[in-house]
């Protein structure tokens, strides 16, 4: 993922669902991007993030409405956050509109992710599903998925994840 950043050379980068920041940071020791900021919605993520490092900025914010300008930064990431939501679509589009060009988006690539999940005992009542997951990709539906809205630029699998770079139209 990281790889994939660097090549588009951003100097203003937005982690949307950021959690504690860990994505930030390792941006922030790579030196990828002048102007890092994150968003959270879980404020007990905001603190650890302010306390593993205090000039980190990150806001609690709702991915269905952020707190900035239309094309705001460079690049947009979204990561293991759109199988969350009940409106990943607006979510979306959203992030589509702060970004000048770029969006990471990485879901859990399904069936893999549950497969795995099952065979390593995890939630074997239901399968493997993970319990907070309300949308399932896999691979191609996730590019769809992201198709309807933006231009889909790279699509790579790791499992058991989904990553897309996709670009504005």
């Amino acid at each position: 993922m990281f790889a994939e950043i660097k090549k588009r050379k951003p100097e203003s980068i937005l982690d949307v669902g950021c959690g504690e920041g860990f994505t930030l940071l390792r941006l922030k020791r790579e030196h990828i991007g002048d102007r890092l900021e994150g968003i959270e919605y879980l404020e007990e993520a905001i603190e650890l993030g302010k306390k593993l490092d205090p000039t980190m900025v990150i806001k609690k914010g709702d991915i269905y409405k952020l707190p900035y300008k239309d094309n705001t930064f460079d690049l947009v990431l979204c990561t293991e956050v759109l199988e969350h939501l009940e409106r990943p679509y607006d979510a979306v589009a959203e992030l589509k509109r702060v970004s000048k060009k770029f969006i990471l988006f990485s879901v859990p690539n399904e069936p893999l992710f549950t497969i795995q999940r099952f065979f390593r005992g995890k939630n074997m009542l239901k399968l493997g599903d993970h319990p907070e997951h309300i949308q399932h990709w896999s691979a191609n539906s996730f590019r769809d998925f992201i198709a309807k809205q933006l231009r889909v630029g790279v699509l790579r699998t790791s499992l058991p994840w989904t990553l897309v770079i996709a670009t504005k139209r």
